[in-house]
């Protein structure tokens, strides 16, 4: 069951991952400049954003293993489309469809986990699927560019249809988390409108916040690395990969750590220091890309360390988020979700709409994202407030295993 729920929850790396060394011969490919191809990846984003806050409600109502067979088949639809698209505006259109499949899997596995798990518990278990889900990441593209070393672009949209059909076998393994008698049975409409009665919570906001700008940054770094460092620094696709791997090897070592602390700090409190450290490596990396100091390095070190911020921003807002509302965790899933990856529209947008043939939009859209994270953190998750609910949380947690 963990296995598969990572696979569910990597589906979002999987399909954007996969094809990033290929942009730039998909630019040629196709006829289009970097930026209408890095648009690609905004496309799937909306898709990503806007599916989520659809499955997260019918999820409530109707169990979680329907709907993640429903998004798959999409997700497959999509990414065959994609392998025979020949323009890219029709490319973007086919991105967003798979990204509403796509979707799917990601928002509901990690309600599965929240109904299995509470408190600082569902935020270790999140950290621990992270890293094993981060495996994706690391691997795509590497593998995406052997398969574009060997075969052309289409041909990774073709392994993800393949990636879709085993998974969508191996579903009928995984049994379902949400019980009948659990079950949301408010009409959709209404639980739809409900995610207006959710924002009103200043935690809440607190918790969309800092995940939704740290995501914002994050997909600034997926649509502006490919540009900066093979086109502007001359990496080759395959060292592309290597660099690529290296955030994901810092994403998989700050989740392990997230996970041994999580019980003993807390997980507010381990987001927030995660939130400082990515708004210093994004003013690092304004800095060097403005001036140029170190090169390539200048750049690779403080995106690592952006990067390697998620392991203590990502698992502990969701959780935090997750456990204020455990009734409708598919909704809130699929709030905190839309919201990320809305702001990861922003962030890949921006990088797409100045670029300017070097680092500096990059740069700026993840220094500014690190900032507006870190803000979100400390302004509505305030320390005092963080010692109370942990205390409130391990208490609760202390009596359910006393008894």
């Amino acid at each position: 069951m963990l296995l598969i729920l990572s696979v569910l929850m990597a589906f979002a790396s999987i399909s954007t991952d996969l094809y990033l060394p290929a942009l730039p011969t998909m630019a040629i490919a196709l006829r289009a400049d970097a930026g209408t191809v890095e648009l690609t990846i905004s496309g799937y984003l909306i898709g990503f954003s806007l599916g989520q806050l659809l499955w997260g409600p019918v999820s409530d109502r109707h169990g979680r293993r329907l709907p993640i067979a429903v998004g798959l088949v999409l997700f497959i639809v999509g990414s065959a489309a994609c392998a025979v698209s020949t323009s890219a505006p029709m490319l973007v259109g086919w991105r967003a469809l798979q990204a509403v499949g796509a979707c799917a899997s990601v928002v509901l596995a990690r309600a599965m986990v929240r109904d299995l798990y509470t408190g600082h518990r569902a935020a270790q278990m999140m950290s621990t699927l992270m890293t094993v889900m981060a495996i994706a990441p690391l691997l795509g593209p590497s593998v995406g560019g052997l398969i574009l070393h060997v075969a052309s672009w289409r041909a990774i949209f073709w392994a993800l249809v393949g990636v879709g059909l085993a998974t969508l076998a191996a579903l009928h393994v995984l049994p379902e988390t949400l019980p009948p008698e659990r079950r949301n049975r408010q009409p959709l409409r209404r639980a739809v409108a409900g995610y207006a009665d959710l924002l009103g919570h200043r935690r809440v906001l607190g918790y969309a916040g800092a995940g939704g700008f740290f995501y914002g940054g994050i997909y600034a770094y997926i649509a502006g690395t490919p540009a900066a460092y093979i086109t502007y620094y001359h990496v080759s696709p395959q060292f592309y990969g290597v660099l690529f791997g290296a955030g994901i090897v810092g994403i998989m070592l700050t989740n392990q750590i997230n996970s041994r602390l999580v019980m003993r700090l807390g997980s507010d409190r381990l987001m927030r220091a995660g939130t400082v450290g990515a708004a210093i490596a994004g003013i690092l990396l304004a800095l060097d890309a403005g001036t140029g100091w170190g090169g390539l390095t200048g750049l690779v070190i403080p995106l690592f360390l952006f990067v390697s911020a998620t392991g203590f921003i990502v698992a502990n807002s969701i959780a935090g988020a997750l456990g204020s509302f455990p009734e409708r965790a598919g909704s809130m899933s699929a709030l905190i979700g839309a919201i990320q990856y809305g702001t990861g529209i922003t962030g890949s947008a921006l990088v797409g709409l100045f670029a300017d043939g070097t680092p500096w939009p990059m740069a700026c859209v993840i220094a500014l994202m690190g900032v507006g994270t870190l803000l979100c953190a400390l302004l509505l998750v305030p320390v005092a407030a963080v010692a109370s609910s942990e205390g409130a949380v391990t208490g609760q947690e202390n009596r359910a295993a006393s008894s």
